[in-house]
């Protein structure tokens, strides 16, 4: 500590400072955002909490004070989708809810919610106990907004090696990142997970490889890149 003043003043803004640190700043968010029959997005996202606009929702603020959920402004599941939005170029709407103070998101990337189908928010796979404007999230968090949510079995996670050896089989896992319990009958690359999750895959290509789990009454899992070496 630099004692430029008076050592008594400045400890006590150091102390201050200490006590009460900024919590609206720029926060790198693990965001997916998973669409009815692809990955519209899947990505870190630097966010902070801001004034978000729909086209049916118009503009309101969305920092977490929300609803006076949090007592101080800060990075939220919302605010992160906005920012992927406007810097990947993929649309979503949602209407305001007055009673709630928050967004009730309709429409991502084109995939419109339907009588029985709606976008559901999960935070590090758990659905959030309120709308995404009311929930903060911190750095490294997992944001999941998944179309379909609510009538899906599981929110499949697949894990594995980074690295692997051309035409070798390497094992994977697929697990309900809700639960971590293992997920049978989910394809991965054409492979089929057992009743332990597990599934073996082999790549014919040198280079990274992209794959992800993907089971029908599910939603699919995040994307593993898999390096093949020779």
């Amino acid at each position: 500590m630099h004692f430029t003043w008076l050592a008594s003043v400045s400890l006590l803004f150091g102390m201050v400072a200490y006590a009460a640190p900024a919590v609206n700043v720029p926060t790198p968010i693990d965001l997916r955002i998973e669409g009815a029959e692809k990955t519209i997005f899947e990505g870190i996202v630097v966010t902070r909490g801001h004034n978000v606009t729909t086209p049916s929702g118009g503009d309101h603020h969305c920092d977490g004070t929300n609803n006076n959920e949090n007592p101080a402004p800060g990075p939220t599941c919302t605010s992160a989708l906005a920012d992927a939005a406007k810097l990947h170029h993929f649309a979503f709407d949602g209407t305001f809810q007055t009673e709630f103070d928050d967004f009730f998101i309709t429409s991502i990337g084109g995939d419109t919610q339907t009588t029985t189908e709606f976008w559901g928010l999960l935070l590090n796979f758990q659905f959030t106990p309120v709308g995404g404007c009311q929930q903060e999230v911190q750095a490294a968090d997992h944001v999941l907004w998944a179309f379909n949510a609510f009538n899906a079995v599981h929110f499949l996670k697949l894990t594995g090696p980074r690295e692997a050896q051309v035409n070798e089989p390497v094992v994977l896992t697929v697990t309900d990142g809700s639960t971590g319990s293992p997920v049978a009958g989910a394809d991965v690359n054409g492979e089929t997970s057992d009743d332990d999750g597990k599934v073996s895959v082999t790549f014919g290509e040198i280079g990274l490889n992209s794959v992800k789990a993907e089971k029908s009454d599910s939603i699919r899992s995040n994307a593993l890149n898999i390096v093949v070496t020779p």
